[in-house]
């Protein structure tokens, strides 16, 4: 769970300032971004985590560093939509005229209405982040030896199958612990979400 919450903490913020700056510039800024972004995103991603770890001792931080590489792009194409749609808006238009610096404007008038549409993709962010630990704590390739992981006690009922409590257990916290990361999740989007709010 820690591992989940500082990758979709870390991941979420650099998507989420990826994006703003993407469309609130628009032109050949969002066009070199776009551009980065399809050449990026078509690395296959499971195939050069498998390799990296592998090179590379497997730790808490290194794995966070090298699943970073890839998770931040998610949010980028929905804070990018929320911020061209909000930047020709009346009041942003006025905020300029008033000399208002281009990072206020993003922050204090364009965030805010992003963030709705952000926070309905953070719990999906975050289960994503457990279960790619998990898979790779599965196969080898993730936390050390020793270290508590769900992937392990999966690998470990898998091992024994005279066992099958490990595989079970192992199982039903997962469906359990993810099923209650996205409940979470849309409580917490239906808090920041305004017209809920009013009503």
């Amino acid at each position: 769970m820690l591992f989940g919450l500082c990758l979709t903490i870390v991941s979420s913020a650099v998507g989420v300032a990826a994006g703003a700056v993407q469309g609130y510039f628009g032109g050949w800024t969002d066009l070199l971004f776009q551009r980065f972004i399809e050449i990026w995103t078509s690395v296959p991603t499971l195939y050069l985590l498998l390799i990296i770890s592998s090179v590379l001792v497997p730790g808490f931080f290194v794995l966070l560093g090298i699943l970073l590489l890839f998770s931040w792009v998610a949010l980028v194409g929905l804070v990018r939509a929320e911020f061209l749609r909000g930047r020709n808006f009346e009041y942003v238009q006025a905020a300029r005229a008033l000399g208002v610096s281009n990072a206020l404007i993003m922050f204090r008038h364009l965030l805010p209405n992003a963030m709705v549409a952000t926070m309905t993709f953070l719990p999906f962010i975050l289960s994503s982040s457990v279960m790619t630990l998990t898979a790779l704590d599965f196969l080898g390739f993730g936390l050390p030896p020793g270290s508590p992981s769900l992937g392990e006690m999966l690998s470990q009922g898998k091992a024994n199958i005279q066992a099958p409590w490990l595989g079970l257990a192992g199982f039903f916290t997962v469906a359990i612990m993810l099923s209650l990361l996205i409940f979470i999740g849309e409580a917490v989007r239906d808090a920041f979400d305004p017209r809920k709010t009013f009503a």
